[in-house]
């Protein structure tokens, strides 16, 4: 293969067609995704001009030894490390490439150094850090129905997601992952759709430029009127920060591939135009079309949790202000008694289909009026409660029937990490004209292991499955507002 200037991400998916090196950020370098081993050393191929590796050995999950490739698999699959495989096969390689160096991968300390350069938005990190230590201690060899796993899983993400080795090694095929070789790819810039022969090629046709991360410091956007409120809460712009940017492609007079693939995107791809793009630009150029947001795209065009501003009485009476049409409905299912103002706020969009959008914002208002959050209900039936003390946070859940329960408990850990990251330490910067200024994705404040407390799951119930995630995460984020002394605005630091 020749040097094009390319990168080496760009020459192992375009080029030689190896799927199992996921585009999470390229090229911001900063979600770990693509994360190959160059020389036995863990390397970031997206920011990685493919000159640089000329004569090297570049292994990919792919690759790995057999012996050694299905023993971090067994790992991940036994502790629910993977959900929608993402993230994992650069996880993988990363550890791995420890592992040969002699780490000590049952030390919290070095694992959280080692996942430090990794995005993971599903699984919350314990789980990921458990597998770490099953892994280089052998995993068991207990039998486990993955059939049941996997609808355990499709039924948290509302769509088909498998359990098993292939997921955690990169073999969960994404949209992008399906597209034919010889497909064109598009790129959307300057208001337009730019086509190209790769990735690379159409970025550079269409002059894009790396996203940044801000120094501004943000804001609530909505203001609450002066009041006594016995709770007030007001909320950021936030990002669902899923891995798989928006993409799709299609042939000809054919069916674009779903964007969801085998991720459900926190609800954050349900009005993704992506494969109508696909199917337009496969019709016009009579030849196969990928369809590929960047990260910037999914920042600036993507939807986002409506950021409110609630405030209650003590007679329950109150008003809550939210940046969505529709959020009435959905608040008084919480709130009956208050009223609602659905509120036109320049920025970027925003979803009601985002996990427990709103509805969990209420449910923490109320639970500050009441003192105590309890258990919390969801539309789906799952029930959920949490405690936070010791520094650690207490999750307790009933989903009816666990049917896996490595896999409930590790939906529940992600939902319980959604929420406390959403609480302390999520945001983005949007201006008074709209304009969203954080473009990369570490600066979404998403938590890293080593900020995440411990999560622990009790798991009850039976009869029929109900998923537990929107009310995992309305109760954490209810109990944890509690904990950190109910502050008016998010997010809010944590003190432990």
């Amino acid at each position: 293969m020749s040097d094009d200037g390319g990168t080496l991400l760009g020459a192992l998916r375009d080029h030689l067609g190896i799927r199992c090196v996921k585009d999470g950020c390229s090229p911001q370098g900063q979600c770990g995704c693509c994360t190959v081993l160059v020389d036995g050393a863990p390397r970031v191929s997206c920011v990685t001009p493919v000159r640089r590796v000329r004569g090297r050995q570049v292994v990919t999950a792919a690759g790995l030894e057999r012996a050694e490739a299905e023993r971090w698999a067994d790992a991940f699959v036994e502790t629910g490390a993977s959900q929608c495989g993402f993230c994992t096969p650069g996880i993988v390689c990363r550890l791995v490439g420890h592992e040969r160096r002699g780490a000590d991968l049952t030390d919290r300390d070095v694992i959280d150094t080692a996942l430090a350069a990794h995005l993971c938005r599903c699984t919350g990190w314990q789980t990921i850090r458990e597998a770490a230590e099953v892994a280089v201690s052998s995993p068991s060899s207990r039998p486990r129905d993955l059939d049941a796993a996997s609808r355990r899983a499709s039924l948290e993400t509302g769509g088909l997601q498998r359990v098993g080795r292939g997921v955690v090694l990169g073999d969960a095929l994404f949209a992008d992952d399906t597209a034919p070789a010889d497909a064109l790819v598009a790129v959307f810039a300057a208001g337009t759709w730019v086509v190209g022969d790769t990735l690379e090629d159409a970025r550079r046709r269409a002059g894009k430029v790396q996203g940044r991360r801000t120094t501004l410091d943000a804001a609530p956007p909505l203001q609450l009127p002066p009041g006594e409120w016995a709770a007030a809460l007001r909320t950021s712009w936030t990002e669902p920060a899923y891995l798989e940017t928006d993409a799709s492609w299609c042939a000809p007079s054919g069916q674009p591939a779903d964007p969801l693939a085998n991720g459900g995107a926190f609800g954050g791809k349900i009005a993704s135009d992506a494969g109508d793009v696909a199917q337009r630009l496969a019709d016009e150029h009579g030849r196969p079309v990928r369809v590929i947001w960047s990260r910037e795209d999914t920042v600036n065009f993507g939807p986002k949790r409506p950021p409110v501003a609630i405030g209650l009485r003590h007679d329950g009476r109150g008003i809550a202000r939210v940046a969505a049409d529709g959020a009435t409905a959905v608040v008084r299912e919480v709130l009956p008694d208050i009223d609602v103002e659905e509120v036109l706020v320049p920025g970027p969009p925003t979803s009601l289909d985002l996990r427990a959008a709103v509805w969990a914002e209420a449910h923490m208002v109320r639970a500050a009026l009441a003192g105590e959050a309890g258990w919390v209900s969801s539309q789906s039936g799952g029930r959920a409660r949490a405690a936070i003390h010791d520094g650690a946070i207490f999750v307790e859940v009933d989903g009816g029937d666990p049917l896996d329960e490595v896999v409930l408990r590790s939906y529940a850990i992600g939902a319980a990490h959604m929420a406390w990251s959403w609480l302390t330490s999520e945001s983005l910067v949007v201006d008074d004209a709209g304009q969203v200024h954080d473009l990369t994705i570490r600066s979404f404040g998403v938590l890293r292991s080593s900020d995440t407390p411990v999560i622990e799951v009790s798991i009850g119930g039976s009869g029929e499955p109900r998923p537990i995630g929107d009310a995992v995460f309305t109760a954490v984020a209810a109990a944890g507002w509690l904990h950190l002394g109910t502050p008016t605005d998010l997010p809010a630091a944590s003190t432990g």
